[in-house]
């Protein structure tokens, strides 16, 4: 496994993180526990999940899984989205973090958590308030480091920016949907993110299927898909990211190894991320998407890819997830 710094940090990562989301939901206690220790085992360090997830589950899973474990990894976990019908059960206020940073340490059962990530941008909140009620909890011990997500390029430079200028511990990293099938963030966050020393942490790196060579030719999509089970991400499944999927299996088929596989490695060899995180239902899925890390893609590789995803660089995110 290769290990890098996340952002400017000090702190290394595993190149191929673990997604969770998927734990408590698609995946029962036991699968999520194989899952995990499968990691774990492979050497991924960076295990990723929000207070959301599954309903709280996901942490749940995540705290009695790592009993024997929590210092072989770098636990991170997300506030900010909306967690309840209370008007402050939502946004990066004070009052709403650190309620929810107490609540996310009880259910993950640890003292600490590792990365502490903003999950989406709150437009009622002042920047000075989140990040002076951040920088109180690294001080306090309970968070070590402290993340964004889902922020634009614009809004992140802000906050790093106020963080300089009131000396507060800044953001060392940033989640974004980034694969081959969703190069927006090239436009404007990763040269900022270059700039100024902030690890790409990407989410939806196979375009939820369509870069794993499940979605072929035609309009039916696969039994369980997510084009079949969630209507908003179905309007991605169309000709021209189906026609991504096929150039990127073919080119995979030169290289050796499966299309998701190629993906995923893809976004390895790219300026800035720091580590890509993936999900799985069940093991194997993980022991599969491991052979990533260690896959070196020669240049004709890397440009022919670069060459079938450049459409992609423009247009619609394919993900952006933002309070109501």
């Amino acid at each position: 496994m290769q290990y890098r710094r996340l952002g400017g940090s000090g702190l290394k990562v595993s190149a191929l993180g673990l997604g969770t989301n998927s734990f408590g939901k698609r995946a029962d206690f036991e699968a999520s526990r194989r899952i995990l220790h499968c990691a774990i085992d492979n050497g991924i360090n960076f295990i990723d999940t929000a207070n959301i997830y599954a309903g709280t589950e996901s942490e749940k899973i995540i705290g009695q899984a790592l009993e024997g474990k929590r210092h072989d990894v770098v636990l991170a976990t997300k506030a900010g989205l909306v967690k309840g019908g209370g008007p402050n059960e939502r946004g990066s206020s004070r009052y709403h973090l650190q309620a929810e940073l107490e609540n996310s340490l009880k259910r993950l059962r640890t003292d600490y958590v590792d990365l502490y990530q903003i999950h989406t941008f709150d437009p009622e909140t002042p920047l000075e308030e989140t990040l002076r009620a951040l920088d109180d909890m690294v001080r306090s011990g309970k968070v070590r480091y402290i993340g964004a997500s889902n922020y634009c390029a614009w809004e992140l430079m802000k906050a790093v920016g106020i963080s300089d200028r009131l000396g507060l511990n800044r953001f060392v990293s940033t989640q974004t949907s980034y694969s081959l099938a969703d190069r927006t963030p090239e436009n404007e966050l990763v040269p900022m993110c270059l700039d100024q020393g902030v690890g790409i942490i990407p989410y939806f790196p196979l375009a939820g299927g369509i870069l794993s060579g499940k979605y072929g030719g035609g309009d039916k999509a696969p039994p369980g898909s997510r084009a079949q089970t969630d209507p908003n991400f179905a309007r991605f499944v169309n000709d021209r990211s189906i026609a991504l999927g096929e150039s990127v299996r073919k080119l995979a088929e030169g290289v050796g190894c499966s299309p998701g596989v190629l993906s995923l490695s893809w976004l390895m060899h790219q300026p800035a991320v720091s580590t890509v995180i993936v999900g799985a239902t069940r093991a194997e899925q993980l022991e599969e998407n491991l052979n990533s890390a260690s896959l070196t893609l020669k240049d004709g590789t890397l440009e022919a890819l670069d060459a079938v995803s450049r459409p992609f660089r423009s247009g619609e995110p394919f993900a952006v997830y933002r309070l109501p």
